[in-house]
């Protein structure tokens, strides 16, 4: 995956962290948790706040 991926970057993070409400997500520990995640094989350093923001609302919408 790579920083483009939102979606299955989101569908992930919901797998791995069901107990996490996104909205209330430091982007920080977002970033933290993508680099993190099995498959991620991006640059972590060309993330933004663009970036992370999209992320957090694809994941908004997987728990709705």
């Amino acid at each position: 995956m790579k920083w483009t991926d939102v979606l299955p970057i989101a569908q992930s993070l919901a797998d791995h962290h069901p107990e996490v409400d996104p909205r209330a997500l430091r982007f920080t520990d977002l970033h933290r948790w993508v680099t993190e995640l099995d498959g991620f094989a991006d640059d972590p350093t060309r993330s933004n706040e663009r970036v992370l923001e999209a992320i957090q609302m694809a994941w908004i919408e997987e728990m709705d």
